[in-house]
């Protein structure tokens, strides 16, 4: 299908293919934006109609929110004759991008606010319906689909999404074949070039200037690179709503640093827990250097000049439409029919609703149900556990070997404690409708969630809603208007949601007796306790909703994006690799032309080097200089006109072997202490007094941090000494660095000396001893130089000529020469001449008077 731009897409809802755009959006036409680097152009609106129609209409506030598949549902209609039937859509109530736009309408003040989704649809709709469906999509949910061949499609999801992202995320290394896919290259670019059409669709409606950006999911975790590579200043979120693995696992994967500098791109990245949002930062830490810090209760990371935000908000509930379903008669008729099936017969039911598959935790929850009958007969013929397993939303030999696995333990569970008229597990594995969930909800005395590792998980939150019932619900339970609602709950540690629900049972999984126990301590709790645990939980969720987390999260968004317009920006890198430097407004970027020209005019030129980081890439392995840095030294030495130094923190032993080639370089060693002006000179010593005693102190403290820091180094200098922990872990190499560089202040207190923290090392050095000082130095005796060589040049140069000159006719008169004048020749007023001044022609030196001063001049 060929790309369309925004404004066709309008024309396109409108029924036509190129007149004007649709009016009654109130939204004016928005043309194809193309931006440099550090430029965003004005829009250009050219046609009178347009600019009225921008100044009568202020424009709305707009979010495009970005996921794979769009919150809608798409049915084929009969076929009417041969052209066939069409498509029906409809809202899906279950989608939580739906679920945010409804939410933040109702209640949180966004009524105004204009959503646009972009993302696919879950059938494959025909290449020559493509327009029509575009058109009907646009026209009446505000949506634009992606459509995906089918082959790229399953690469994309069922390939790299499902096979690799997806077990990677639950920490399921691929150790086999049958652990989880192995990483493919043609996957990857699947899911790469799947990403790049997401970015092309949001190419087609976006306003740079004015909309937000709210991406979705594990998904498109590389469609901020895209977006930032056309907007520089884009206002870009991304919400992951997976777990994050450890830094452990994820460095496992052959492409961890595109997918961390793609995530970087976004201005705003959130997560369901601390611990998510910890391991990510751990990734940044140990793969890319980056360093984190608190900005007034917010986690920000420092990339490029950017500010990357990351936030931890756990996702809610939709309370509107959970209050509506426990209105529908449905659901009344349900719950009836439960309660005779089981409370009827003084049964306790036990619920789980979980998807089919291996990380959920369905098999170790059939064990612990068993353990506990085993263990307490008491329960045998009064508890029931009820497991609700949804379809299992990917494929494989894995999904198949779970729902083997169940039934068979289900099977064995019932033939071993089953009784006439009572079967201990029900496995529900057809779909519900949601009412019918929801009755399950009311009537269950515990809710069992025992995922081994999972994302958010709302289905405790489900059930608390649907236990506070109302007023129906309570009339079909028989219960009075003063009875005090409860509600019990076992979670996993390892789900999202465990951290939020404080008054929950959190079990591991894995301890079959503990998940037992915590099932029988949840059945015989006292049921004060558990009315208290079920209002506290309630009042979390009823205050914690989805609309709660939507409006947070775009509250942030809109003050992280406030001083984009205000940042000048330069795209730097290529691929996935791609990132924008965002600097201060004043700051104007080096022109090498400009530089060139000056150069050029400039008579005299002191010209200043580092060497870690500048003349060669920093290592910790001390790397010599390479022929082409040496050469171009003395390339820049040989212009007399150049006076060239490199001022390094090495120690002046290890600068002398490494640039003895340079005969007319000048050196300053350890940060400025020791000076020399060029090869065949002494090194001169900058410090008064050089008193190193201090050593005694601070060397055995470093080699104590040594050898407890597995990788860190001492380098021993003449006038100071450096703790290195490059090589050491990043985060324990952090660490000891603090307390090292805390320990070394309080016992140096009263030493000449200050204590400095670098990127990854820690120095003790004497005061007052720095780059820049030395730098005034090397400025002022090039000064001096300059002036001795311009007195030796005068002083070795001929007598200069006198002032007096005589007349050749003068008269007897004045001849005469008084005894008492001075010896004058008097000159005759009439033939008085101007004497012609003669110059002296400076010529360059030739080096002997500046050697007889003892200079080097040019």
């Amino acid at each position: 299908m060929v790309s369309r731009s925004y404004s066709n897409l309008l024309e396109l809802a409108a029924g036509g293919s190129g007149g004007e755009p649709l009016p009654s959006l109130g939204r004016r036409r928005i043309p194809r934006v193309v931006t440099a680097s550090g430029i965003v152009p004005d829009l250009d609106v050219s046609d009178a109609a347009s600019a009225a129609d921008q100044s009568s209409h202020a424009p709305r506030e707009r979010v495009i929110i970005v996921a794979n598949q769009l919150p809608v549902r798409a049915s084929r209609r009969a076929a009417a004759g041969a052209g066939g039937g069409g498509w029906d859509f409809a809202w899906d109530q279950d989608s939580l991008l739906l679920q945010v736009k409804d939410s933040l309408r109702a209640h949180h003040g966004r009524a105004d606010v204009e959503f646009v989704y972009v993302g696919g649809l879950r059938d494959d709709v025909p290449p020559a319906e493509h327009d029509q469906v575009a058109h009907d999509l646009l026209e009446g949910f505000r949506c634009v689909p992606t459509f995906l061949p089918a082959d790229l499609r399953s690469r994309f999801y069922h390939g790299f999404c499902k096979q690799q992202l997806w077990p990677l995320f639950h920490y399921m290394l691929p150790l086999s074949p049958e652990l989880g896919g192995r990483f493919d290259r043609l996957l990857w670019q699947a899911y790469v070039s799947v990403n790049k059409i997401f970015a092309d669709k949001i190419l087609e409606v976006i306003s740079p200037d004015e909309d937000f950006v709210w991406v979705h999911d594990y998904h498109l975790m590389v469609l901020p690179t895209f977006l930032r590579k056309r907007f520089n200043r884009v206002k870009l979120g991304f919400f992951l709503h997976s777990p994050f693995p450890s830094s452990e696992i994820y460095k496992t994967l052959p492409v961890r640093e595109e997918l961390l500098r793609s995530l970087l791109n976004a201005d705003l990245i959130g997560f369901h827990t601390f611990d998510y949002a910890r391991h990510f930062l751990s990734c940044c830490s140990r793969m890319l250097g980056l360093k984190y810090e608190s900005q007034r209760g917010y986690i920000a990371l420092e990339y490029y000049g950017r500010t990357v935000t990351i936030k931890i908000l756990p996702v809610g509930v939709h309370l509107e439409q959970l209050r509506s379903v426990l209105n529908l008669p449905e659901l009344g008729v349900k719950v009836a029919e439960l309660l005779k099936q089981f409370c009827h017969r003084n049964r306790l039911l036990l619920l789980g609703v979980d998807d089919m598959d291996i990380f959920k935790g369905i098999s170790l929850k059939l064990l612990a149900f068993e353990q506990l009958l085993m263990q307490h007969p008491e329960w045998r013929g009064r508890v029931v556990l009820v497991q609700i397993a949804n379809p299992a939303r990917g494929r494989g030999k894995d999904v198949r070997e779970v729902q083997e696995e169940s039934d068979a333990m289900v099977r064995r569970i019932n033939d071993a404690f089953g009784q006439p008229g009572y079967q201990p597990v029900i496995l529900i594995d057809q779909p519900l409708q949601f009412y019918e969930r929801m009755a399950y909800y009311v009537v269950a005395e515990c809710c069992l969630v025992t995922a081994v590792r999972d994302g958010m998980n709302l289905i405790p939150y489900e059930y608390v809603i649907a236990r506070q019932g109302n007023e129906r619900i309570d009339s079909i339970l028989g219960l009075g208007p003063a009875s005090r609602k409860k509600s019990m709950l076992v979670v996993s540690e390892f789900i999202g949601c465990s951290p939020s629900l404080s008054g929950a049972i959190r079990v591991n999984p894995w301890n079959i007796d503990s998940v037992a126990d915590a099932m029988d301590y949840a059945l015989e709790m006292p049921e004060g306790e558990k009315v208290l645990r079920h209002e506290k939980h309630h009042r979390y969720v009823s205050t914690h909703d989805v609309g709660y987390w939507a409006n947070s999260f775009l509250q942030d968004l809109e003050r992280i994006c406030l001083d984009h317009n205000r940042r000048r920006c330069w795209g730097i890198g290529f691929g996935l690799k791609f990132r924008v430097v965002a600097l201060d407004p004043n700051f104007k970027k080096l022109a090498v032309e400009h530089l060139v020209l000056a150069y050029r005019r400039t008579k005299k030129r002191v010209i200043l080097l580092d060497y870690d980081g500048t003349l060669m890439p920093q290592t910790s392995l001390g790397k010599s200089p390479t022929s082409r840095t040496i050469d171009m030294l003395n390339s820049l030495c040989r212009d007399r006109n150049n006076m060239v130094f490199l001022v390094s923190a090495k120690s002046r032993m290890t600068l002398n072997e490494w640039f003895l080639p340079c005969e007319s370089l000048g050196l300053a060693a350890e940060h400025g202490c020791f000076l020399r002006l060029r090869r065949d000179a002494e090194w001169e010593t900058c410090v008064p007094v050089i008193d190193c005693s201090w050593k005694q102190i601070a060397e055995p403290v470093m080699k104590t941090y040594t050898e407890t820091t597995d990788g860190s180094t001492i380098e021993d200098k003449e006038t100071a000494i450096v703790w290195c922990y490059e090589d050491a872990d990043p985060d324990f190499g952090s660490c000891q660095a603090k307390e090292l560089h805390d320990h070394l202040e309080s016992v140096l207190a009263n030493e000449p000396v200050s204590v400095k923290a670098g990127p990854n090392l820690v120095e003790v050095k004497p005061q007052g001893v720095s780059k820049g000082l030395v730098a005034k130095r090397i400025l002022s005796t090039t000064q001096e130089r300059r002036r001795r060589c311009s007195r030796a040049r005068w002083g070795a140069s001929p007598a200069r000529p006198s002032t007096t000159w005589t007349t050749p006719r003068t008269s007897c008169a004045s001849s005469r020469a008084s005894p008492a004048s001075p010896t004058t020749t008097r000159r005759t007023p009439h033939r008085r001449r101007l004497p012609r001044r003669r110059r002296r022609r400076r010529t360059p030196c030739r080096g002997e008077p500046c050697r007889r001063a003892g200079v080097r001049c040019s």
